[in-house]
């Protein structure tokens, strides 16, 4: 990532406007943004925007080998990518520190709580399970990425549908759409990222901060891990 230092003036700025209890958009210290959930028209297509932050999530699915480890279980797989087109501060083909800091957490965010039934994922135990890809696309980046990951991939994946399959011996049918309805996922709840940017050794705390915010930011901490940043 390749940040635009702010000016001194505007750290000064923005550091007394915390103490003071005000932030840039008139919100209260713990006020959350808007949130804005939109569809798309294929299952698992969902765009969030988390006041100007902005992002999209896609679902997928294909039918692949299981872990050796978890035989009769299906796949999560998370992706993020930080597009340019959100920040000048992101850059093309490179995988920076932040994404696979984002990666990571939104993997554990929903692993760690099992939101969603992976043995409902498996057609044949050993041999075929199904995997599920959840790639989020940020389209516009002004703070707190990881709650408005999270908030995107679980909508896509509550409004995800698999196709049916059947089985017959040895072989595995995959229905169409036309064929046979789709079929949602197993989700028992809902995980939601909330963070927190604290400031000058943890005095002050702001929940969902801006990019402003964070720039001037000690750190963060989250409500899924508990873990400091």
């Amino acid at each position: 990532m390749k940040d635009t230092p702010l000016s001194n003036c505007e750290r000064d700025f923005l550091l007394k406007a915390i103490e003071e209890k005000k932030r840039l958009d008139g919100r209260q210290t713990y006020d959350y943004r808007n949130i804005k959930i939109t569809f798309g028209t294929d299952y698992g297509c969902c765009f969030v925007d988390l006041g100007k932050t902005r992002v999209m999530a896609q679902v997928s699915c294909e039918l692949v080998a299981p872990k050796e480890t978890r035989p009769n279980e299906g796949i999560l797989f998370f992706n993020i990518e930080l597009s340019p087109m959100a920040s000048p501060a992101f850059e093309p083909g490179r995988q920076s520190e932040l994404s696979v800091k984002l990666n990571r957490q939104l993997e554990r965010c929903f692993r760690n709580s099992k939101c969603i039934d992976t043995e409902s994922l498996c057609v044949v135990s050993g041999e075929k399970v199904w995997q599920i890809r959840v790639d989020v696309h940020t389209l516009n980046h002004d703070g707190n990425l990881m709650d408005a990951a999270s908030i995107a991939a679980i909508t896509a994946l509550c409004h995800f549908r698999r196709p049916d399959v059947s089985i017959q011996g040895e072989e595995i049918t995959v229905y169409t759409p036309e064929e046979r309805d789709p079929i949602p996922l197993s989700i028992y709840h809902m995980p939601i990222s909330v963070s927190f940017s604290f400031f000058q050794q943890g005095t002050y705390l702001l929940v969902d901060p801006c990019e402003r915010e964070e720039r001037v930011m000690d750190g963060y901490v989250n409500n899924t891990d508990n873990i400091l940043y």
